[in-house]
């Protein structure tokens, strides 16, 4: 069986399709792409927890990279404690493990792996070019952003296109997380390659609340 199956499945939402595939060859549950990223970390990346769990149930293995996107903290502290350089380690699609477990939303996970030594200002390996306080605010999770701001992130680092984290905040119209990147030196002068603001983008996401705490500032 060709493994192109299992990811085609996969993108086009089709979870009967996967059900069959995983019936005829529980091995599929184990499949990789052409770059290397399995396909239990892309149905995360799809946002089907339906499909994860057929992978799971298979017996998919979980490794540090879709523990930490799990938020199965446990799991990421007992690999990490058998090879602490997996802390800094890149997923086949470039991430470290704090990328994935800020951007899938999982402080306690997150925060054990700041505590074992992962660079909260590390940047991605590919053309979004985040780092893991990116991630976090394009989660939503003012929590990882604070924790991630309170180790030490650089709360005006630029990703692709050169946008903030204060800009995701604006853009989502998220006022703590904004309160909490001003508070630790956010610039609100900083555009984007686009020439906006993060002012400029709650305004023109009609973020009433937003634009006046920005402009309050």
């Amino acid at each position: 069986m060709e493994s192109t199956d299992v990811f085609e499945a996969i993108s086009s939402g089709d979870v009967e399709r996967l059900r069959t595939l995983v019936a005829t060859d529980t091995g599929v549950a184990a499949a990789r792409n052409g770059q290397g990223v399995s396909a239990l970390l892309m149905t995360l990346y799809h946002r089907r927890n339906d499909m994860t769990e057929v992978l799971l149930d298979a017996g998919a293995p979980v490794d540090v990279f879709e523990a930490a996107a799990l938020g199965r903290t446990d799991r990421v502290r007992e690999l990490i404690t058998q090879d602490s350089s997996l802390s800094e380690a890149r997923s086949a699609d470039g991430f470290t493990a704090l990328h994935l477990s800020a951007f899938f939303g999982h402080p306690e996970t997150s925060r054990l792996l700041v505590e074992q030594g992962a660079d909260v200002a590390t940047v991605s390996l590919n053309d979004t070019a985040v780092q893991p306080l990116h991630s976090a605010a394009a989660s939503g999770s003012a929590e990882i952003v604070t924790l991630l701001l309170e180790a030490g992130a650089p709360a005006n680092a630029r990703q692709q296109g050169g946008f903030t984290a204060l800009h995701a905040a604006a853009m989502q119209n998220s006022t703590e997380m904004a309160r909490v990147l001003l508070d630790h030196g956010a610039d609100l002068a900083l555009c984007a390659d686009d020439g906006k603001d993060a002012l400029a983008m709650a305004a023109s996401k009609g973020h009433e609340e937003m634009v006046t705490l920005l402009s309050e500032r």
